[in-house]
């Protein structure tokens, strides 16, 4: 008697309820480890607040919807860091979601239930979603555009051309990499007899308008700043090296594919004894154009993502490996072909479920075990509130003003931003990243100037003296980390530049 487990039952008759059901659990995941484990925000997630505070319509940073959002969940969750771990969250659904509904109408819905699932356990989609940021938000809008996109060649459905506009003019919105990701769309189009006839009418113009007037603001602040340039081509003595950061990007896409090609290779015929008492999962036959579609977005973003990182030495995947990768699953589905069969289950619950809770396990060790070995500090373990409230409450007691500006160490002084009075970010070594503020505009409205104490008396490093001249250093503040483990307490030394005004 052939037996078929309760979730093979549910993938077959309820696959979206299955897909609700780890997509949910998995964004719980990674709301409640940061929320437990993190005292201060993870990567650029605090820079990307203190430019979002600004509301500058263009950065060095990129365009400006991210970090407009993450400044507007932060306060709507009274200047918390939860609103912005479960705006990242939402980001990872909807994600996920739209990868079905893609996958649903290429696959159909159980093989899309798989191809969600495989697509989970990639690496980009697990502690690196909680770092909310253009990365993060170009995922679920570069999913969005791959659905509309089908139905537009694959369906010749023409409502979607609306939906599309909006967003291919978002993700301009949210990516530099935007140009290159509509760029690949406008290629396949051209190559496909379909999509070419799709292009033969009136609606890609008017959604060109549509996307035109989204962006307006960001191209008029690109040609105002006079950021139009092509990067500087590499000299021919450094292609070697490019070529060698080139392979080692590929490889780190590969690492974070690694649980798919675990899973499929234990679910192949070598593992299996009884392969004719697996339980199949059945699909329709695929659209040839769908197959050409799937493989396409699976393997052009990664290769020309890396191609030009790795030709420009930038030290991440152009785009994200997020957005890369997100069709690497649908592909491995798709080459499977019309029936999937499910070999050793329990091996494969037991190696999926390995592959989701493994970097938040990571995380978790990393916290409490570092530490300990004295080998170095975790970034997220700085208590960044306790911080930003002693020199908030410091500038305020001996001026009886609210903290305004803050500056010096970079780490510090964007930590100290986060606080509830949400000081200015002047970054007084590169003072063209923060066009808000300048030096004479710094000691005018008055401030903190933070650096990493060496000594007892808290004297400023020599480049922090150099830029802010005539300092009164006070005595070193120190503070203790999430786990002392063997590391020194964390002695920050500052000094205060008083206002001018009244």
């Amino acid at each position: 008697m052939r037996f078929t487990s309760l979730i093979i039952e549910l993938i077959r008759a309820r696959p979206r309820l299955v897909v609700w059901l780890v997509v949910l659990l998995q964004a719980a995941l990674w709301l409640i480890v940061p929320m437990l484990l993190y005292r201060s925000p993870p990567g650029d997630l605090a820079l990307v607040l203190a430019y979002g505070r600004e509301y500058q319509v263009g950065t060095d940073l990129g365009p400006p919807l991210a970090f407009w959002l993450a400044d507007i969940a932060f306060r709507a969750a009274g200047n918390h860091m939860f609103g912005v771990y479960l705006l990242a969250q939402l980001c990872s659904v909807a994600t996920f979601w739209t990868l079905f509904l893609l996958a649903r109408a290429v696959v159909g819905g159980q093989q899309a239930v798989i191809a969600v699932l495989l697509t989970m356990t990639v690496v980009a989609f697990s502690s690196p979603g909680v770092e909310f940021g253009p990365l993060v938000l170009a995922r679920p809008l570069w999913a969005l555009l791959l659905l509309h996109s089908w139905q537009l060649i694959g369906q010749n459905r023409r409502n979607a051309w609306f939906a599309w506009s909006i967003e291919a003019g978002l993700l301009l919105l949210t990516t530099s990499a935007a140009i290159g990701l509509l760029l690949l769309l406008a290629g396949f189009a051209l190559a496909t007899v379909r999509g070419r006839r799709v292009l033969m009418s009136f609606d890609p113009l008017f959604a060109l308008l549509v996307i035109i007037v989204l962006a307006l603001p960001y191209i008029v602040w690109l040609i105002r700043a006079d950021t139009l340039a092509l990067p500087h081509w590499p000299a021919v003595a450094d292609l070697g090296a490019r070529a060698l950061h080139w392979a080692g990007l590929l490889g780190g896409l590969l690492f974070a594919l690694s649980g798919i090609v675990v899973l499929v290779a234990f679910n192949s015929g070598w593992f299996g004894r009884n392969p004719e008492e697996a339980p199949i999962i059945f699909r329709p036959p695929v659209d040839p154009l769908a197959r050409d579609f799937v493989y396409f977005f699976a393997i052009g973003p990664a290769l020309a993502g890396s191609l030009i990182s790795g030709l420009f030495d930038l030290d991440r995947i152009v785009g994200g490996a997020g957005v890369t990768l997100l069709m690497s699953g649908l592909a491995a589905i798709v080459a499977t072909g019309d029936l999937v069969h499910l070999r050793r289950q329990r091996v494969l619950r037991t190696i999926w479920a390995a592959a989701i809770v493994a970097p938040a396990l990571a995380v978790i060790a990393t916290t409490l075990l570092l530490p300990w070995t004295g080998s170095g500090e975790v970034a997220t373990s700085l208590p960044a509130t306790a911080i930003g409230h002693f020199f908030d409450d410091s500038f305020a007691r001996r001026t009886n003003q609210r903290l305004r500006a803050v500056s010096g160490d970079a780490e510090l002084a964007t930590l100290i931003s986060l606080d509830a009075a949400r000081p200015h970010l002047f970054l007084a070594a590169t003072p063209e990243r923060t066009p808000w503020l300048n030096s004479a505009k710094f000691n005018q409205t008055g401030g903190v100037v933070v650096w990493r104490a060496s000594d007892t008396a808290g004297t400023p490093p020599p480049d922090i003296a150099q830029r802010f001249p005539g300092l009164v250093p006070e005595v070193p503040r120190a503070f203790e980390w999430l786990v002392n483990g063997r590391q020194p307490l964390l002695r920050i030394g500052w000094a205060i530049v008083r206002p001018k005004t009244p």
